[in-house]
Order: C-alpha cells, then structure tokens, then sequence
C-alpha cells in the first residue's frame, strides 16, 4: 500500500486582504519559532492572465522544519487591468506583510521571493528597483519597504519588453506572446508603431532595466537548456536564453546570480543546487 502523502498545514491566516481589489489577497503560514523569522513570499505564475496563490508542499515544510516563515500572494489579472497593475499589487503585497511583521512574528529585514514565469519576473522587478516605500504616506502600508533580500526566479522573463525578446529571439516571434499583448493593451504585429507612453511601460515594467550594484542574491533556474530548440511560443517565453543579458548585467555589477539550465549550473556545468541551499545561505 503507497504511502499516504504529507497533509499540507493549513495557513495560520488565511484570504487576508492587502488592498482594495478583489485579488489583492494572501494566504500566510507562521514560523514555530520565539525569534522573528525571515519570510518567503511565493508568487505565482499564469502569464498575468491565470494563477492562484498557493504555496507547495516541499517549500512548507521545509520552511516549517527551519523556522521560516511563508506567505503566497495573488494579483490582478492584465484582462481586468493591465500593466502596471499586477506589479504594483506584488509591491503592496511585501509592504503589508512587513507592516505586519511584529503581530507576525516575521523579521521583516528577511524577505524573499520565489515565482515561476510571471511571478518570477515580479520578485525580480522588486528586488532591483528601488525602494518604492512612501516614508510621509497618510497609508502606513505604503511607509513600509519594497526591497528584497534575495530572489529565486524560475523560467523567469528578465525582460517583458516585446522589442527586447524579439532581438534576443531574432529566429521565432516569441515577442508575439498573446500574454504580452494582454499585458500591455497592445497590437504586437505593429510593434514599431505603438504610442510612445506603451514603449515607457514595456522599459518600466522590464526588471533587467533596474539593475544596479546593490541587487539583492539571485537564483535563476531554467527547466531547459540554453540550446533548446524553440518550437512553439511556449518555449520561447520560459527559455534559458532570458537568463543570458541578466547574469551578464548582473556580473558587470558584481551581483550574486546562479543561473542554472536543465539541472546545471551555467558557468561550470556542475550540478544545481536547491533553492532551499540558496535561501539558507542568502536568507
């Protein structure tokens, strides 16, 4: 008879509201813990369009076995309001949870990200922007910090800007992602010939573009390999190419970036490690 898997422990608050719309919501799982712990966010994926918050079994326990504390956040959807709504919600998102911090328990010097595809790309255009907190704010969510202390990004976009990934796709029109043109409200086949303020949004929504050198530790994990043939858009968008012009960006800075494709680490071929060794040791 199998083995009957780990019942997943229910959230210690659970649907609570971080702003005024229907999907600004999270789930929160307290650390067992006297001191105040560092926290995990998980954001999820879906191309903007789909998704719910959740966070999966292994992160949760081992969160829970080493004292960590772990929140998953949901956004709005680009179909009931595009770009930059779904960012701006994730920034609300840390800053609530930091403004709950001491009724918590959470360390709130001590946060995280990690997110597949859309949510790694929102972690990532937090961790390097800067501090978007709003010290004379009449909100006292809004007094509270944005930045990360380090981010894990899977199959993550480092760009969403479509004119960025068509010169880094110049072989298949990855740029055309429907996603993207929900995203932006935008007709991809006249790319060249789009309003000024939609090329603004495409550039402040593109974490790439805020990189600087005191961008948090980065892990960036690829299920491919930086030589998969792209065969259909969906390939194209979660490809390991993305993560080439980010490690780069980041090296020229002296970042911290992991990149790992198909299970090894780019600059070595060694074997990956866990995002579990990478938040033990950046967390």
């Amino acid at each position: 008879m199998a083995e009957e898997e780990e019942e997943q422990p229910e959230p210690t608050h659970k649907d609570i509201a971080y702003g005024p719309y229907d999907r600004n919501r999270l789930d929160f799982w307290k650390a067992d813990t006297d001191s105040p712990a560092p926290l995990v966010v998980n954001i999820h994926g879906g191309g903007f369009l789909m998704g719910e918050k959740a966070a999966g079994p292994v992160l949760l326990k081992w969160a829970a076995e080493r004292g960590i504390a772990v929140a998953a956040i949901a956004y709005r959807f680009s179909q009931d309001a595009i770009a930059p709504a779904s960012f701006t919600d994730t920034a609300r998102a840390i800053q609530f949870l930091r403004h709950k911090a001491g009724e918590w328990g959470v360390d709130p010097t001590r946060v995280a990200t990690i997110g597949p595809s859309a949510g790694a790309g929102l972690g990532m255009w937090l961790a390097f922007r800067k501090d978007m907190a709003q010290p004379d704010s009449d909100d006292p969510v809004l007094r509270e910090s944005t930045r990360l202390k380090c981010v894990i990004g899977n199959a993550a976009q480092s760009s969403y800007d479509p004119r960025f990934i068509r010169d880094l796709f110049p072989d298949f029109p990855v740029h055309k992602e429907p996603a993207l043109a929900q995203l932006f409200d935008v007709d991809l086949d006249k790319l060249d010939d789009l309003p000024e303020e939609k090329y603004n949004l495409f550039e402040e929504m593109s974490p790439i573009n805020f990189v600087t050198a005191d961008a948090p530790p980065v892990m960036l994990n690829y299920g491919n390999a930086l030589d998969r043939e792209i065969t259909d858009p969906g390939v194209g968008i979660h490809h390991a190419r993305f993560g080439v012009p980010l490690k780069e960006k980041l090296d020229s800075v002296g970042g911290i970036c992991e990149f790992n494709a198909d299970g090894k680490l780019v600059e070595d071929g060694s074997e990956a490690r866990s995002f579990t060794e990478f938040f033990e040791e950046y967390l």
